[in-house]
């Protein structure tokens, strides 16, 4: 049993993983989840640690260089301990880029001021073996020219309503897009990455923006077509949603700046 009286210490995880064998992040019966193994791995240190506070939801098959999670515990162990002693207990697909403090208690998802989601594109009419699972291969040629336009739509406050699963019963469908962007690859000619910055998502939200804008870019859609749904506030007006094999939650910005981070940019011990 827990010892109330005993201090208590909040821990701030970056996690990166390759979802693609996993059922998502949030904790399911039966399944396989990112959150799952990461409470099991924190339990082999402390099995009185609380459950964990991810900042997304990630979809079953969405991978993540920049998850963010917190959890509490009684042991006073350095972020550097958490760091490395959890590594052991996570399987290879799944690891803890960087370990802080926080107050017990701290709920990332109460501090995000900005996500960062990475969509990874092979347009190739083969294959390739190193990029399954990783990215959408689409073999249609494409019009990357398009894509741009219908990105910069999207980028200020508006109604997404339209740019949401049907799974998503929120009232409230108002969001900010602070930059969208496509660009080739630099070290592959075939790859392109969309890159989409905003304070909050809708369910699907992402997948929907991407689908949409490369259904424009083989001629599927006339181009616009993000701005008429964003008029229309219907999803008939947009694209498939897109598969979430090249979809990567990059990058979390937090309103605070954790203590005792490890590794810090000035440390390579």
């Amino acid at each position: 049993m827990t010892d109330s009286s005993a201090p208590r210490f909040g821990v701030l995880l970056t996690v990166a993983y390759d979802g693609a064998l996993y059922s998502g992040w949030a904790k399911q019966p039966g399944a396989r989840t990112i959150a799952g193994e990461l409470e099991g791995a924190i339990a082999e240190i402390d099995p009185h640690a609380s459950t964990v506070r991810g900042v997304s939801r990630t979809d079953a098959g969405v991978h993540a260089r920049g998850q963010v999670a917190s959890f509490d515990t009684n042991l006073d162990i350095p972020a550097r301990g958490w760091a490395l002693g959890l590594a052991p207990h996570l399987p290879r697909e799944i690891a803890v880029m960087e370990a802080a403090r926080v107050p017990p208690g701290f709920d990332p998802r109460n501090h995000v001021t900005a996500k960062t989601y990475r969509y990874l594109l092979l347009s190739s009419p083969t294959r390739d073996p190193f990029l399954e699972r990783r990215a959408w291969r689409v073999g249609h040629r494409l019009n990357q020219k398009l894509i741009q336009p219908e990105l910069d739509a999207l980028v200020g406050e508006h109604d997404f309503a339209a740019f949401r699963g049907s799974a998503d019963q929120r009232t409230e469908t108002v969001r900010q897009i602070l930059r969208g962007e496509v660009r080739s690859v630099r070290s592959d000619p075939r790859c392109w990455e969309i890159e989409i910055e905003g304070n909050r998502f809708l369910y699907h939200m992402v997948r929907i923006i991407i689908g949409t804008v490369i259904d424009v870019a083989r001629g599927r859609l006339e181009p616009g077509a993000t701005r008429r749904a964003l008029e229309s506030l219907q999803r008939g007006d947009l694209g498939a949603t897109a598969p979430p094999d090249g979809l990567y939650l990059d990058r979390v910005d937090l309103d605070i700046d954790p203590s005792d981070r490890w590794p810090s940019t000035s440390s390579a011990d």
